[in-house]
């Protein structure tokens, strides 16, 4: 008869979760004896950087990943990570060590006490199997709940389970598959299309799952079919639709007010694969203008659930694009030439304007870079100079937390090894995840990092600014040599000073992991 163990690793190798995320402890490690041939386990330095670096490879490869946790102490290190997981809908499997069983009640050191309730509400399902021949059925359940939810699962697997016997029925499991299939009904679909058909001035707002379920280019088609102006949804975390393209019309301001004023003059707002919405700033104001219709198609039907105004379909977005590109009688309108890129703005002073680094980065890197960015004080700059025409070109933390960027850039960079991958990530934030340098220099990342120093925490000055406290202490982080601290953990790293030097360094092809810290003049998000 087989182990718990075996039995769940041969589950894991036939469902393709063979790359571990993880940072183990003592509870672990009788899981991860006698891995078979062929899985690859990535240690990461720190939980956070650790669920960072998985978030992103699952988000590349649009695959379910296995990151593995210690108990109650490493679990809630990564509990700020697994937000933005949480926010990009991402299909994490989170497998943690619990004490043996007899040591739990007695809450014996490294007893995870109640572990399912510790990463509640955060992730879409938690367990921890009441005995250990359910071990093998409860790690299948994780695997196709993260799938069909497209949200981070939590198991907890006291670690005496996995030498147990399995159990007769235990290898039923290994032959399972769960899929879903949400295609609109014939009703549903024939009142969408009407409507859609109908509308006199209609707008498309994608969300970030448009990009994530590879409609990036069909989003355009169906664009330019129907003539409407694109916006993306608020807290944008992927790239929906090419942003120079002349019908975009930029990411929606995350504030009640200037939503409903961008939708002025529109009778039908249409929103694919996006919550609505994710608002930010407190500017209150009616949801929507006066004879404004708003239609949500989504896959998530807890997004569908909670919206606070409009009709919702759930569905899949795929299925209802290609029904409106098929049922829509007007032919494609031709589209107007790309908006051509402004001349970047230079900075007064010392240091760069970060327009300037943007326009090396997109002068001199390939047009299928793909781009992890987490400096949110520049992101109007970034938008102003980058031209993304490409699926899976840019990466932002969901959920706002920082510490996404360095490990995220990692994450993508191991799973799509045919692309150049460039993070982008200020002083600030660069912080939060630093530790996935080292991981990039283990496994020869062929990753760029472009670190923007300007020596503040520049979101936050701004928003000081809104808020009205101008006096806010603990803004400033001076005095910090990121060059030093990747030459530390095995990064080649150079400072540069000059927008031509950068355009001349960017020009080196990447061999393995780098770091060039650019000084640059503090900038607002908008």
């Amino acid at each position: 008869m087989s182990s718990v163990r075996r039995v769940s690793h041969d589950f894991l190798e036939r469902q393709g979760l063979t790359t571990v995320f993880g940072n183990p402890g003592s509870n672990e490690l009788p899981f991860l004896a006698g891995l078979p041939e062929g899985f690859r386990y990535v240690l990461g330095l720190h939980e956070g950087a650790v669920v960072g670096m998985a978030d992103g490879y699952a988000q590349a490869t649009g695959r379910p990943v296995l990151v593995n946790l210690h108990a109650a102490s490493g679990s809630g290190n990564a509990m700020g990570a697994l937000t933005n997981a949480v926010a990009a809908r991402t299909p994490l499997v989170v497998l943690a060590g619990q004490q043996v069983r007899p040591a739990i009640g007695p809450e014996a050191n490294l007893a995870s006490v109640d572990a399912p309730a510790l990463m509640k509400p955060l992730v879409g399902w938690a367990a921890e199997p009441a005995c250990a021949e359910d071990v093998p059925r409860a790690l299948a359940q994780a695997v196709f709940e993260a799938r069909l939810q497209r949200r981070p699962t939590y198991l907890s697997v006291p670690y005496d389970d996995w030498s147990a016997e399995a159990g007769d029925n235990a290898a039923a499991v290994l032959d399972r598959r769960v899929e879903l299939a949400a295609v609109p009904g014939a009703g549903q679909g024939q009142r969408l299309v009407e409507r859609v058909a109908a509308a006199r001035r209609p707008a498309l707002v994608l969300g970030g799952d448009i990009d994530s379920d590879g409609l990036f280019d069909d989003a355009v088609h169906l664009a330019e079919r129907l003539g409407a102006p694109v916006w993306a949804a608020p807290s944008l975390f992927r790239l929906p639709f090419p942003n120079r393209h002349p019908q975009f019309q930029g990411v929606l301001p995350a504030g009640i007010a200037p939503v409903s004023a961008a939708f002025e003059g529109h009778d039908l707002v249409l929103v694919l694969g996006a919550p609505v919405f994710r608002y930010h700033e407190h500017l209150p104001g009616a949801y929507l203008p006066e004879g404004t219709r708003l239609v949500q198609v989504t896959g998530d039907a807890s997004a569908a659930a909670r919206a606070p105004m409009g009709e919702a379909l759930v569905a899949d977005p795929s299925a209802v694009v290609d029904l409106l590109l098929k049922s829509l009688d007007a032919p494609a309108r031709p589209a107007a030439p790309y908006r051509p890129v402004p001349e970047p703005l230079t900075a007064e002073g010392p240091g760069l304007h970060p327009e300037q680094v943007f326009a090396a980065l997109r002068d001199e890197l390939p047009e299928d870079t793909a781009y992890v960015v987490e400096s949110t004080s520049t992101n109007a700059a970034w938008w102003r100079q980058m031209d993304l025409r490409r699926p899976g070109s840019y990466y932002f933390p969901a959920a706002g937390g920082l510490g996404f960027g360095l490990p995220g850039a990692v994450g993508v960079a191991m799973a799509r090894p045919d692309r150049p991958v460039v993070a982008v990530v200020g002083d600030g934030s660069a912080n939060y995840g630093i530790t996935a340098l080292w991981t990039a220099a283990q496994h020869r990342i062929p990753l760029t990092v472009v670190l923007l120093r300007n020596g503040t925490y520049g979101a936050l000055r701004w928003f000081g600014g809104l808020l009205g406290v101008p006096d806010a202490p603990g803004l400033d982080i001076p005095g910090l040599d990121f060059t030093r601290i990747a030459e530390g953990y095995g990064v080649a790293a150079r400072h540069v000073e000059g927008a031509e030097e950068l355009r001349a360094v960017l020009a080196e092809p990447a061999a393995g992991p780098r770091l060039i810290q650019v000084d640059t003049a503090l900038t607002t998000p908008s």
